[in-house]
């Protein structure tokens, strides 16, 4: 079963996004929380990664979060799908293993 990986750091200050995009494998989930989720925005550094990504892995953010930041589903990259809280116990209930990138 493919592993969920979960970033909670900005990948304007930490190096944490990009190592999950670079030793996750094809088949994965990501999931972006709390300030992470801005590495999701359109026009950033990352978004090229992570516009990649989406073409093999499931990209994930956490949608309160986005929210809480000022951001909205319009501001993310295509292919990113948005999940509630309700959706991130999904995640976590589908896949046998998590790895949390700190």
């Amino acid at each position: 079963m493919a592993m969920l990986h979960t970033v909670n750091k900005s990948p304007f200050e930490r190096n944490s996004l990009n190592s999950c995009l670079t030793k996750s494998k094809e088949g994965s989930t990501i999931l972006l929380i709390e300030d992470a989720v801005v590495g999701a925005l359109k026009g950033t550094i990352v978004a090229d990664k992570l516009t990649a990504a989406v073409a093999n892995k499931n990209v994930c953010v956490l949608g309160s979060d986005l929210n809480t930041r000022g951001f909205t589903e319009a501001d993310i990259i295509d292919g990113i799908k948005i999940v509630d809280y309700a959706g991130f116990v999904d995640l976590v209930a589908e896949h046998s293993n998590v790895q949390s990138w700190l």
